[in-house]
């Protein structure tokens, strides 16, 4: 399981992506359509085959403004960022996965051997150069920084190169993510690959989780959570846009941010204090400062001291993959629940 600046104005935050997300160049559409996200209008799509299609294909998906028709289930796939990956091994894709990039937490249990089979190719996003050594038809990206532009790796420039590319819905311009994204996210995945069987049990499987996470707490009353992922000047936490939110929701929690209009951003420490969070959840992931780092930090600060969950030292700790629409948001519920509403769980 895992000295206060000035306050901002009420209800006013600035707008600022999460650190994974910075530098990314996204002009993508926030029109969504049933198998995707976004209308057609990116690459063009391939020429239909159809003699030579497996059942069920061609299947066209729109995905964040670029549509793709796939004549067949694509073969060698790069994934960048960890969410990606573990969704196509969590569906048994692994033999069509050629290498992985960006791990930012310990993988599932269930998935760490396959994982550790798939090459690696880069601790981060991998260069264009480097993808295209892999020799991919699909490049899978978590966050939109997998498609930076001033990077290079413009979906138009893998278009170019003749590989399609497939973004995370959550990165497609919602206004509000929740946690039926994942499901959609999944069937999508499932289309793709022609392994819609699988994509729906796993579907199921989620649902089942977060059902009866969600059940044990339903007549419990709402606990308020912040969000700490990072930030010491002010704190940079998970907004209204964010899967987080509805996660917290579920669980039988309120995000105390959660009119803050974006996924992630700042909000000062005497927002903090005057919204009296219970508990906090703290996002683990790497390059941000260990765990009892940030304990250590809001635990140390006198000006948090009344705050009951400083003050009753109440922390859950949360990797910052299963924040994300990707199959850990189902697991996040549960662990949410169990310290949210433990009395629930005994």
């Amino acid at each position: 399981m895992y000295p206060l600046p000035t306050p901002a104005r009420a209800g006013s935050f600035p707008a600022r992506r999460h650190p994974a997300l910075r530098g990314a160049a996204l002009a993508l559409s926030a029109a969504l359509l049933t198998a995707g996200c976004g209308s057609s209008g990116g690459s063009a799509a391939k020429p239909a085959d159809t003699a030579s299609s497996p059942e069920g294909f061609p299947v066209t998906i729109d995905n964040c403004g670029v549509r793709t028709t796939y004549e067949r289930p694509p073969s060698r796939v790069v994934t960048i960022h960890q969410h990606p990956a573990e969704l196509m091994l969590a569906l048994g894709l692994k033999d069509r996965m050629v290498g992985t990039a960006f791990p930012d937490s310990a993988v599932l249990p269930e998935l760490r051997k396959d994982f550790e089979a798939i090459p690696e190719l880069a601790r981060r996003e991998p260069s264009f150069e480097k993808i295209l050594d892999s020799e991919p038809d699909l490049v899978y990206g978590g966050y939109g920084s997998a498609f930076a532009e001033k990077e290079g790796r413009s979906r138009e420039a893998f278009a170019d190169a003749g590989i399609d590319t497939q973004l995370n819905r959550e990165y497609c311009g919602r206004k509000r993510v929740t946690v039926e994204d994942t499901y959609a996210e999944v069937r999508t995945i499932g289309k793709i690959f022609g392994v819609s069987g699988r994509a729906e049990k796993l579907v199921s499987d989620l649902e089942d989780r977060v059902g009866q996470a969600k059940s044990a707490v339903e007549d419990r009353p709402d606990v308020p959570v912040f969000v700490y992922d990072s930030g010491d000047k002010s704190a940079f936490t998970a907004g209204g846009k964010g899967l987080g939110t509805d996660l917290i929701r579920l669980a039988g929690g309120r995000n105390v941010f959660a009119d803050l209009d974006d996924v992630f951003g700042d909000v000062s420490w005497e927002q903090v204090v005057e919204r009296r969070p219970e508990v906090i959840a703290v996002y683990d992931y790497a390059g941000s400062g260990s765990v009892e780092q940030k304990k250590k930090f809001l635990l140390a600060q006198d000006a948090l001291a009344d705050v009951p969950a400083v003050r009753n030292k109440r922390f859950v700790v949360l990797p910052l993959t299963a924040t994300l629409v990707g199959i850990r948001s189902a697991y996040a519920v549960d662990d949410l629940a169990r310290g949210l509403h433990p009395e629930s769980f005994r």
